[in-house]
């Protein structure tokens, strides 16, 4: 990463000892493999055109690929246990080598992939930080409640709003929290938070995220608030000049080559959303989720095309200096600690509420999607906070359609019969123990 390009993104002193080089290199791989060159310059055409080029033969996956299909085969049979529907979808070197669904889900269905969507607003972010930098010269430094970036957040709610920069926003270290459900962390411990009142349903989308309350100073802990995601998302459609649904579809759906896709647009039980949210919602056939993926282990760069700036997806993937309390970056997971302990430390990853889950693991050159869908028709999330939105799951002829799988009754935060957070680490444990040429 050159001085200049650094700066434009981070800004600050002190940020260069954050930022090492290669996470991991796969030329090595790709040499045992025979296909370094064909695979750097490798990038799926859209389906409509052919997709992804496959291998089905496991001894040809094996030997091209270094995989082994039993492995992922237990990995898939685990997934099952973690939602009602879903899949489990993997490509390595350039090869989709596994794609396996379940219930009623199908690579052409377009699920709420919930959280997921953090990811695409963050990549987002990133691109605007590039082609707007004359208007954002301090990039992740910037202090964003102001005037000029938020004029309608004004009264502030909280003075202590006013310190907020991007890099809090997008490394969930602003300060805000909407919820009591879940702790704050500080310096790795849980801290318990205050009880909230209640929502105040006269505030518009917006409103309501720029009002919600702090419990503590910017920097000061880690709280996952999807509000603080939605407010990064109001400062690009500022910055941009349009919704960031129609940012995404130009800089990065079109590009790639998605098949349909949109958001979920309801909200709360039929209450419609004025703007793209930012904090999730995002609806994706599968084979485009793994796209996203691709283009993450490609340091942004699909084609001849650098669609994202490569340090900024440098930064996605490790540790962030706006983030010194948990393993969480500018909206990804980050695996430096080794707290996902049979992955690698160069591994990143989002997941979303059900049990969604994109990963990329540079080290292995390893792309992977989970698709977890508890249910359609009312909405992925247990309570049904968000409708599905785009497109309910089709009703295809299917040998086990899952209809009668409940969700574990034990605990109402828990979507599944393990722990969503427990259940995508451990799927991304057992794919990377599947890779046999390391």
């Amino acid at each position: 990463m050159t001085q200049s390009r650094r700066k434009f993104i981070l800004q600050g002193a002190g940020v260069a000892a954050l930022l090492p080089g290669a996470l991991g290199s796969t030329s090595s791989l790709a040499a045992r493999n025979g296909s370094g060159s064909q695979h750097q310059h490798y990038f799926p055409p859209p389906d409509s055109e052919g997709g992804w080029r496959t291998l089905t033969d496991p001894a040809k996956i094996r030997k091209v690929a270094g995989i082994d299909v039993r492995r992922l085969d237990q990995a898939f049979e685990y997934t099952k246990t973690t939602s009602k529907y879903g899949g489990l979808l993997v490509a390595r070197l350039g090869w989709l080598i596994y794609e396996k669904y379940f219930g009623r889900a199908n690579r052409e269905v377009t699920p709420n992939m919930a959280s997921c969507g953090k990811a695409f607003m963050s990549i987002s972010c990133g691109i605007m930080l590039q082609e707007k930098r004359d208007q954002i010269p301090e990039g992740l430094e910037t202090k964003v409640f102001s005037e000029k970036y938020l004029p309608e957040a004004f009264p502030l709610s909280d003075p202590r709003k006013a310190e907020i920069k991007l890099g809090h926003l997008l490394a969930m270290t602003s300060g805000m929290a909407e919820s009591d459900r879940t702790p704050g962390i500080v310096h790795g411990e849980n801290v318990k938070m205050d009880p909230v009142p209640p929502h105040d349903s006269s505030l518009d989308q917006d409103e309501g995220a720029l009002r919600v309350r702090m419990w503590t100073d910017p920097g000061g802990g880690y709280f996952y608030s999807s509000q603080g995601s939605h407010v990064a998302s109001i400062i690009l459609r500022h910055l941009v000049g349009r919704e960031l649904q129609v940012y995404i579809d130009e800089k990065l759906a079109k590009p790639m080559g998605f098949g349909g896709w949109g958001y979920s647009m309801t909200r709360f039980g039929g209450t419609k959303l004025a703007h793209t949210p930012g904090g999730g919602g995002i609806a994706l056939r599968a084979t485009d989720a793994l796209r996203f993926s691709y283009l993450l282990l490609h340091k942004g760069r699909w084609g001849e095309q650098q669609l994202v700036p490569a340090d900024y997806v440098d930064l996605c993937a490790q540790p962030s200096p706006y983030n010194v309390h948990s393993p969480f970056s500018l909206q990804f997971e980050v695996n430096q600690d080794g707290h996902v302990f049979g992955a690698p430390r160069d591994a990143f990853f989002k997941s979303g509420a059900g049990g969604f889950c994109i990963y990329a693991v540079p080290s292995l050159d390893l792309a992977v999607y989970k698709m977890a869908v508890v249910d359609f028709g009312g909405g992925n999330i247990g309570g049904g906070q968000y409708d599905l939105g785009f497109s309910p799951l089709p009703q295809p002829a299917v040998q086990d359609p899952r209809d009668d799988w409940k969700p574990h009754p034990a605990d109402q935060f828990v979507d599944g019969p393990i722990d969503i957070d427990a259940g995508t680490r451990r799927t991304l444990e057992m794919v990377v123990a599947s890779v046999i040429d390391v």
